[in-house]
């Protein structure tokens, strides 16, 4: 891991965090989508299950609540329950570019935290949960892993396409 300056935890925490994030989990999703078509990325698995565009709009909507508004103090105005409700809208596409878009600025913004231990684990409030910076990256990183899977595995299951992720 290539970390600039000294090594501190601090560093390392936001760099383990891009490395996922920006470097391992978007170029995944990216490999996905170019096999999935539009009408693929609105169809839902099954009923009360989540579509690929959904599950895109719901990652969006966390990176930025959790990381640029619970961490960077910008503005929250997510809508988390239109996230899920939506039954179509942009394609794969568009929602990977706004993701991306999101997932960049998260990690410009975590890179360029010069935060103490001390505010590393200050206790916040963010989406409702209290909870410290550490824990929030944290959130981040496993919530966007688990919903990387399962967009991979919707897409795996309806083109039977392997992803080829050891070659990335």
């Amino acid at each position: 891991m290539g970390v600039p300056g000294a090594l501190t935890l601090a560093r390392a925490i936001s760099a383990e965090a891009v490395d996922k994030l920006r470097d391992t989990y978007l170029p995944w999703l990216r490999a996905a989508l170019a096999s999935a078509d539009d009408p693929l990325v609105w169809r839902r698995p099954a009923p009360g299950a989540n579509s690929i565009g959904n599950l895109l709009l719901h990652l969006e909507g966390n990176v930025r609540q959790w990381i640029l508004h619970g961490l960077a103090g910008r503005g929250d105005a997510r809508d988390r329950d239109s996230e899920f409700s939506a039954g179509e809208g942009p394609g794969g596409a568009e929602l990977l570019a706004r993701l991306e878009a999101t997932v960049l600025e998260a990690c410009d913004t975590l890179l360029a935290l010069d935060w103490s231990e001390e505010e590393w684990l200050a206790e916040r409030t963010i989406q409702g949960f209290r909870t410290t910076g550490f824990a929030a990256v944290m959130h981040v990183v496993e919530h966007f892993a688990y919903h990387t899977g399962q967009i991979v595995w919707i897409v795996k299951a309806a083109t039977g396409r392997d992803m080829g992720f050891y070659g990335l």
